[in-house]
């Protein structure tokens, strides 16, 4: 299994803005009175920016236009409901939030299908209809392993262990799970606002961790996978630097892409460490990490699957 892939899915948003329902649990979104037309315009522009920034680096991405109808605030983050992976699996998944269920769109997986192979599709949605919905949204609530066959979560209203379980089952996989925090006590919403995985590093926010026996569990894996560990503060994470993801060019380059918000964050010694590794890429999306409180990697769907 790769740990990186060339291949992105991003999805251009028609609609974005502030989401109400997702507020209710993310704290990193923020509350202004901003004139919706202009929020709008301003992500499509460092949407479009963003795909620029990475084709010019060599990375494939595939965009997928939303649609105008109905209205989906936040379809700018396909992370949370699809994940691509090796040996042609593809899954979506259940999401908190009412209005980022809409975000589902069948039509762009068989749009994918035309470029890329896909053979098992896998349908976790299911679990959202029950009295007691299941919530696991995609690789916001997993940070995936691949080559190690190890996903660690946090667990929040958005990250269900049970179901954690079944995505197990399906991938052959197992999970490391832990409580993360932010400064006033609450629950850290998904994992990859907090943790970013690469090809032999880990960024991430130890501080967030309130149990010691879940530090060094962590701190124990990431030594037995040869993971050289990069921590971050709370006001790094607040920033956005845990919501990084490594991905390579077409020839092999590897890069690591942020926000400038989150470089801008980072110490000289943790660029200098992380620079010694990977090939930084900083981008600028103020307003959609702003107003949508997820990132460059939320907007990043990996795609592991075989070209056609």
């Amino acid at each position: 299994m790769k740990q990186l892939t060339s291949q992105i899915m991003m999805v251009r948003p028609a609609n974005f803005g502030f989401n109400e329902q997702t507020a209710v649990n993310n704290s990193f979104q923020t509350r202004d009175g901003v004139d919706a037309v202009w929020l709008r315009v301003e992500a499509q522009k460092e949407f479009d920016q963003m795909v620029a920034v990475l084709r010019s680096k060599g990375i494939q991405v595939t965009v997928m236009d939303d649609t105008p109808q109905p209205v989906k605030p936040d379809a700018v983050f396909p992370n949370n409901w699809i994940s691509f992976h090796e040996g042609g699996a593809v899954i979506t998944y259940p999401m908190f939030a009412e209005n980022r269920r809409l975000e589902r769109r069948e039509d762009i997986i068989d749009n994918l299908e035309k470029s890329f192979r896909i053979k098992n599709r896998y349908s976790l949605e299911f679990f959202e209809n029950d009295d007691e919905p299941l919530i696991l949204e995609g690789t916001g609530s997993m940070i995936i392993d691949r080559p190690n066959g190890i996903v660690y979560a946090c667990i929040s209203q958005r990250t269900d262990p049970l179901l954690l379980d079944k995505f197990n089952v399906l991938m052959g996989t197992q999970s490391i799970l832990f409580k993360a925090v932010d400064r006033n006590g609450d629950e850290i919403y998904h994992t990859n606002v907090m943790m970013a995985l690469g090809e032999d590093f880990v960024v991430i926010c130890m501080d967030s961790i309130p149990s010691a026996d879940s530090r060094k569990l962590l701190y124990d894996t990431f030594a037995a996978t040869a993971k050289e560990v990069v921590e971050i503060t709370l006001e790094q994470m607040e920033s956005f630097a845990g919501n990084m993801l490594e991905v390579t060019s077409l020839d092999g380059t590897r890069y690591l892409c942020m926000s400038q918000t989150a470089y801008d964050s980072l110490t000289g010694d943790q660029k200098n460490r992380l620079g010694a590794k990977t090939h930084i890429l900083p981008i600028a999306i103020p307003n959609i990490e702003k107003y949508g409180g997820g990132s460059v990697r939320c907007m990043m769907a990996e795609i592991f699957l075989e070209p056609r």
